[in-house]
């Protein structure tokens, strides 16, 4: 009897594990967008024609492709297809670390919602190294990442759906990885691991060595040269192991065993031109791959870049006034208003000296910002077209992922990032993301300055003007901390809100309206004071009007 009911156990396990195969397998994993206009990236863009995914891959695009039978049809009309974004240089999917209980002051360096100062976070730390934290190039990010969380999110929610990631801070700050911005584990989310290793130029804070720049360059040199002398001593060792004393493990010059060797990319955060400098001359004296990260003016070395074929990673968190001015303040000195405008035309001037780059989030503390001051780059000099690339097909062949993401092409990953309006335009939004051939759940982002204090909750009576005359409609609003949901009704149609938000007394949302017998996007972007309110309108192809929106009745509970 035993052996009967064990049998039937293992039979019993069997038919679970077939059955929940069975389930995944007949998951829904095949889309077609139709009728979109898609960019491909690799080629030129088509104007009219369909992306088919399948099992994670993108199986076809083109103006002649059909829809499988299979497939959930999202119909494209009005969007655009573009590659997903990639923000090429982050700490997106780490947990967020302890205060230091003594932070150092300034410094800082990239990455989306990166650490405002690299010393004020202790860096990241490997066991059984013989080196204390922040010199240990062993350390591999894919060891901490976690799946979810706000900062992913809100990245999403711009259209970016892979990033590299990276440890916080250190000298050698450790080995990143490249992940997909969805996953239920961070095996689903790595892509790419390792795909580079990281150094940093701030001073250890510890009140150890190095403390100082030059004590910096002196360690980073010097554990290079004891990496080779390490490496050397290995192959002596495994070619005649007999008779020869056992050199003593250790882990951190192992980790940089490939580095002094050219077979992983070395990535330095280096803004100034003395900085890039150093890094460039430390490149070529141990003929490293190197990538330079920041990148605030390289393009004062522009020749030497394309010399020495190093690709930049270029923050996108460009310098701006962050503070009202003053009647009776001082005007700023011309050095810093002269930095704000260059910053805007680096990457303009790389792209037409020939150096690749790459963009990539910076330490911006909104990342909303950041398609805004891609148009402002734009603005200043950078074609659009190169501007995609730099999101797209440029950082993935820099990161070693060019076969597997940046292009719209059969066989490759289906990470898609789908517009209404040019990716580019103000006024264009995220209206899809796939990440891995899944459709990803936009939400807005929460905001930064805590939840709303109002609840908007309940019926607006909203008067708005499009050149066409005052027209009413009605406003249904819920409100579930930050996030805004809800209706429009009246004049100009029905329809449901989207990308609704309200940041402090700043309230957003997105609606379709009928406006002169079209389905147009209109954005609504106010601000809120008692119980009311005021801001503009703005719709792709016309020019914005104001809108005025003033309670119904009592908020809903």
């Amino acid at each position: 009897m035993p052996k009967v009911q064990s049998r039937l156990l293992v039979a019993f396990a069997m038919l679970c594990v077939y059955a929940t195969a069975h389930a995944q397998r007949s998951a829904i994993d095949t889309y077609a967008i139709t009728n979109a206009r898609i960019v491909t990236v690799s080629g030129p863009a088509i104007e009219r024609g369909t992306v088919v995914i399948r099992n994670g891959l993108i199986a076809a695009a083109g103006a002649n492709v059909t829809a499988p039978a299979d497939a959930r049809v999202i119909d494209g009309t009005g969007l655009t297809v573009y590659p997903g974004l990639i923000d090429s240089y982050t700490n997106l999917a780490l947990p967020e670390p302890a205060a230091s209980p003594s932070p150092g002051p300034g410094g800082g360096g990239g990455g989306g919602f990166f650490l405002l100062a690299q010393q004020q976070r202790p860096a990241a730390a490997g066991p059984n190294s013989t080196q204390p934290a922040g010199l240990q190039p062993e350390v591999l990010v894919e060891d901490v990442i976690r799946p979810g969380g706000a900062e992913i999110e809100a990245s999403r929610n711009i259209g970016i759906t892979a990033a590299l990631t990276l440890p916080r801070s250190g000298i050698w700050i450790g080995q990143s990885a490249l992940i997909n911005l969805a996953g239920d584990t961070p095996q689903q989310m790595i892509v790419r691991s390792p795909v580079a290793m990281h150094v940093g130029f701030t001073p250890l804070r510890t009140g150890t060595y190095p403390g100082s720049l030059l004590g910096v360059f002196s360690t980073l040199r010097q554990m290079m040269l004891d990496a080779q002398h390490y490496r050397d001593a290995m192959a002596i060792y495994e070619r005649s192991p007999r008779g020869t004393r056992r050199p003593d493990t250790d882990r951190s010059l192992a980790a940089l065993v490939p580095v002094v060797e050219g077979k992983m990319p070395v990535v330095m955060l280096a803004n100034s031109e003395r900085e890039i400098t150093r890094a460039l001359d430390l490149a070529n004296e141990f003929k490293l791959r190197l990538i330079i990260a920041g990148g605030r003016e390289s393009d004062r070395l522009t020749e030497r870049l394309v010399k020495q074929n190093v690709p930049v990673l270029l923050s996108l968190n460009l310098p701006r006034r962050t503070t009202a001015a003053m009647p009776e303040a001082d005007p700023e000195p011309m050095r810093v208003l002269r930095e704000r405008v260059e910053a805007q035309q680096t990457a303009g001037k790389l792209a037409r000296a020939g150096v690749r780059f790459a963009f990539e989030s910076g330490s911006l503390t909104n990342i909303s910002d950041l398609m805004a001051n891609a148009g402002r780059v734009i603005e200043n000099g950078l074609q659009p077209a190169d501007a995609l690339r730099a999101f797209t097909i440029w950082p993935a062949e820099i990161l070693g992922v060019q076969n597997q993401l940046g292009s719209i092409e059969a066989g490759k990953i289906a990470n898609l990032t789908v517009t209404r309006g040019e990716l580019f335009d103000r006024n264009s939004r995220v209206a899809h993301v796939f990440i891995d051939g899944r459709p990803v759940d936009l939400r807005p982002a929460t905001g930064g300055g805590g939840p709303a204090r109002t609840n908007l909750s309940g019926a607006w009576s909203v008067n708005l003007n499009l050149g066409q005359g005052d027209r009413i409609i009605t406003l249904n609003l819920q409100q579930e901390g930050d996030r805004l949901t809800g209706a429009i009704s009246g004049a100009l149609g029905t329809g449901e809100i989207s990308n609704g938000s309200i940041t402090n007394t700043e309230v957003r949302f997105t609606v379709a309206l009928n406006v002169e017998g079209q389905t147009k996007e209109a954005t609504f972007t106010g601000t809120l004071a008692n119980n009311e309110i005021r801001g503009n309108v703005a719709i792709v192809g016309a020019a914005p009007g104001p809108f005025t929106a003033t309670r119904s009745g009592q908020p809903n509970q």
